[in-house]
């Protein structure tokens, strides 16, 4: 039965996207079954994977309201072992239009219900708000991930989403699970992003991930060209980061890290891993 994972930020910009994409790209090249859903109109995280919706094709709009099954909605990525439910832009009507409709923040667990066995992981691409869809996510998840830009504004409003968080947890959702805070675009020669990763650790305590992802040009190219970032250039320094925050979220899960130290990408690309504390 698959876990399913939000991946969650009020605020955008912050990297939650390329987090969802190169998350369940590096999980996917882990040999997981993953399904990602693209849950924010914009549709970024299917394109990103070179998944787009053209008029007339069913997204995850039409999964979300019944109008269309499963098989008509979702779509194979480059690697076997990830699906993506794409978005398109119906999705933006989608609060407007169920507002009236009873259980409405619901709608999007009763519709994966019946998928989840099909899958080891189910990763939600977020819109960066705190509305309807992003609740039908949350109310759907068993656990969260935010994403933090290492930035000098990073920590306006995650104070309010964490509180949001834990309102749901204690009114609506109480299994709903905090996985922890990862942090984007970070810069080891920088003093702001450490700054801002001991900022991160004081709302996360230990359950910040370690693996930051560093500001990386080929991370930034990759969407333009429809591909995750193992398939744009997979020896680079965004690839190397992704697939190990893949084995920190495994090995949080159980798993055993030392069982990945060999681990290449297909093509015999190295990835080099960080394996201390």
């Amino acid at each position: 039965m698959a876990e399913i994972v939000v991946v969650a930020n009020q605020k955008g910009g912050v990297g939650k996207t390329t987090t969802s994409i190169n998350l369940a790209y590096a999980l996917a090249c882990l040999d997981q079954e993953v399904l990602l859903v693209d849950f924010d109109p914009q549709g970024n995280a299917g394109s990103g994977l070179g998944v787009n919706v053209a008029d007339g094709d069913k997204s995850v709009y039409h999964f979300l309201t019944k109008t269309a099954p499963f098989e008509q909605v979702v779509r194979q990525t480059s690697s076997e072992m990830l699906e993506v439910l794409p978005a398109c832009k119906h999705l933006a009507g989608a609060e407007v239009e169920l507002v009236n409709v009873r259980g409405r923040e619901n709608m999007l667990k009763d519709a994966l219900a019946p998928i989840k066995k099909m899958y080891k992981y189910i990763i939600i691409d977020c819109p960066p708000s705190l509305g309807l869809l992003t609740l039908n996510a949350l109310m759907a998840a068993d656990s969260v991930i935010t994403p933090v830009q290492c930035e000098f504004y990073a920590m306006d409003g995650l104070a309010h989403f964490m509180s949001t968080i834990a309102k749901i947890k204690q009114f609506l959702h109480p299994k709903l699970q905090m996985d922890g805070g990862v942090l984007t675009m970070y810069d080891s020669r920088m003093n702001l992003s450490k700054q801002v990763f001991a900022e991160v650790s004081r709302f996360f305590g230990d359950k910040v991930y370690k693996t930051p992802i560093p500001r990386n040009i080929r991370l930034a190219e990759a969407p333009s060209f429809g591909q995750s970032i193992f398939d744009y250039d997979p020896a680079c320094r965004g690839a190397n980061a992704y697939i190990q925050l893949a084995i920190e979220f495994l090995v949080r899960r159980g798993a055993d890290a030392a069982m990945y130290r060999d681990f290449k990408m297909t093509g015999g690309a190295p990835i080099n891993y960080d394996f201390g504390g």
